[in-house]
């Protein structure tokens, strides 16, 4: 088996303005130091009002900073959207695409999120690139087939281990505190690997981070689990222990 080293991200969401945010990363930061722990990269993905605070929060640190969302062009008449050269240019070098929030709310489609992880890469950018289920389409016995397609259509073209990370989500558990068993986080986990072949140059290589209410005391038994190379994690990135809880329990 290729190894691979594991992703601890955080996601923010719409929580923290400049202070609480700047703060909650020089934490993160003092605790990582300047050389990354040799199990896990640290990465905080805060609101793109505060990507450049805490960006400058935490440079002298091995913790790295993405954005949540992209456009798919580099510039133009979009309101309101951020295109993944300003987040760089903000001190990014990771953007989450394709989250479920995002297809749900903003009514996303694959290809839409494929057009984004494209603009991500030309950016210079690692693409966290989102997939999973709702309740219904896995009570339905859909989940893999939902999920394969997901991945189908919203990888881009030039896809490799070195600047794209997939994020499996089960929509049912994201901030619910439910999560799905542990075997069937690592059925999914072994599909999707098994279909990133064909998708990607080096499907090996590539980490597959999973995601859905993890926190401190369920962390150590999902990080565990084969194919599993990280966690994107919501509410418990807020809580400086919490998350640091999750990293420390990298095997």
């Amino acid at each position: 088996m290729t190894a691979r080293r594991y992703l601890i991200a955080g996601n923010w969401k719409m929580h923290c303005r400049r202070s609480d945010g700047a703060a909650l990363a020089a934490d993160l930061a003092a605790r990582v130091g300047l050389t990354a722990d040799p199990r896990f990269d640290l990465l905080v993905c805060p609101p793109a009002t505060i990507i450049s605070p805490v960006a400058q929060s935490v440079a002298r640190s091995a913790v790295a900073v993405g954005g949540q969302d992209c456009h798919a062009q580099v510039q133009g008449a979009h309101t309101g959207d951020i295109a993944a050269e300003m987040l760089a240019d903000a001190g990014a070098s990771f953007v989450i695409v394709g989250h479920s929030e995002r297809r749900t709310n903003h009514g996303e489609s694959s290809a839409t999120i494929k057009g984004k992880a494209t603009a991500a890469l030309r950016a210079g950018l690692t693409a966290i690139i989102c997939v999973g289920e709702t309740e219904a389409q896995r009570d339905a016995g859909h989940a893999e087939s939902v999920v394969a397609e997901q991945l189908t259509g919203s990888i881009p073209d030039g896809a490799t281990a070195s600047n794209s990370v997939i994020a499996y989500e089960p929509v049912w558990a994201i901030g619910t505190g439910r999560t799905p068993t542990l075997t069937d986080i690592a059925a999914m986990h072994g599909m999707i690997r098994e279909k990133l072949s064909g998708l990607v140059a080096d499907p090996d290589a590539v980490r597959i981070l999973y995601g859905g209410s993890v926190k401190p005391s369920n962390a150590a038994e999902i990080l565990g689990l084969a194919d599993v190379d990280g966690a994107l994690v919501g509410g418990a990135s807020l809580k400086a222990d919490d998350f640091w809880a999750i990293a420390q329990a990298c095997p």
